[in-house]
């Protein structure tokens, strides 16, 4: 039997899903998928997958739980079926900032996502601007982690006017100093420090800036835009200190709580942000730029077994 390519989703990115299908010149295989009375998840897959390749998108973004048990079940439906390998693509991995134990008796929920995709039957795992590096780790199944910063530096190539000399790649704190160089190094520019401290969840206090940015446009490089609140203060803090534009890039919109609302309130010129989460309707200042080509290469070559970090070099 020929061994074909099937790609199939859950309902969390059905954009995204029909994108990568798009690219790849193939077309989704058909899932019936639906709710009994008490809520609990029913579906079917319409066509065989057994000893096909199947590659399962799917993002475990909100609503998280419903999202994440659509993809285990998802998981088990193909195991149950016979195929012959399971690669689950998850362009937004959730949970991923429960990564340890900031406090005693607190959960390592990343690592209990893991065990539970591993023991539903996933072959390898895909995604992409992982929050913690070191998830990779809790899984004993191959893990690709693909970076957004390709399609940020095409798209700014493309829609900003971007002078070297007056331009500066902005961390939002010291953590995302890595990835934030990487891409900085990728666009030619310097890159400047936010000094950030969180006294509880959800709030963040910028209290200094390390690097020049007087006279510059700041480009601040992040993961993720939860409620929104390190960027606007970053923002805001950015024009004090004399920055004449201020553009945000981030992978993962979740734009929690009023974060839309404030983020268009706010001192930032436009946000950037991938289609690794989706979105019905957005303020003219948030650009949508698509992640489907780089998932969509990524996935031929898997399946060619060949090697997937060459497309960030």
């Amino acid at each position: 039997m020929k061994n074909d390519m099937k790609i199939l989703g859950g309902s969390s990115n059905r954009p995204l899903l029909e994108k990568i299908c798009s690219y790849l010149n193939v077309s989704p295989t058909h899932v019936e998928i639906s709710r009994f009375a008490d809520g609990e998840i029913n579906m079917r897959i319409e066509e065989t997958v057994r000893g096909h390749d199947v590659f399962l998108i799917q993002s475990t973004s909100p609503p998280v739980n419903d999202n994440l048990m659509e993809l285990l079940i998802l998981i088990d439906a193909l195991k149950r079926a016979s195929a012959g390998s399971i690669a689950v693509v998850i362009p937004y991995y959730g949970y991923a900032r429960q990564d340890r134990k900031a406090r005693g008796r607190d959960p390592i929920t990343a690592k209990l996502v893991a065990n539970l995709l591993t023991v539903a039957g996933a072959s390898r795992i895909l995604t992409m601007d992982l929050h913690s590096e070191q998830i990779q780790g809790f899984f004993d199944i191959p893990v690709d982690n693909l970076q957004s910063f390709p399609v940020f530096v095409e798209a700014l190539k493309k829609h900003e006017c971007i002078d070297k000399d007056k331009t500066v790649v902005v961390s939002p704190d010291v953590g995302a100093v890595k990835r934030a160089r990487k891409f900085a190094e990728k666009m030619g520019l310097p890159i400047a420090i936010l000094d950030k401290r969180r006294p509880k969840e959800n709030v963040a206090e910028i209290l200094h800036v390390i690097g020049d940015v007087e006279g510059m446009s700041s480009i601040m490089f992040d993961d993720m835009i939860d409620t929104g609140r390190t960027l606007i203060e970053g923002a805001k803090l950015l024009k004090q200190k004399g920055s004449t534009k201020v553009i945000a890039c981030a992978t993962h919109g979740l734009f929690s709580q009023n974060a839309l609302e404030m983020l268009d309130k706010s001192d930032i010129d436009t946000v950037y942000v991938t289609d690794t989460i989706a979105h019905d309707e957005l303020p003219d200042k948030i650009k949508i730029v698509s992640v489907a080509s780089l998932f969509g290469e990524a996935m031929i070559r898997i399946r060619k077994s060949l090697s997937v970090s060459i497309l960030f070099k």
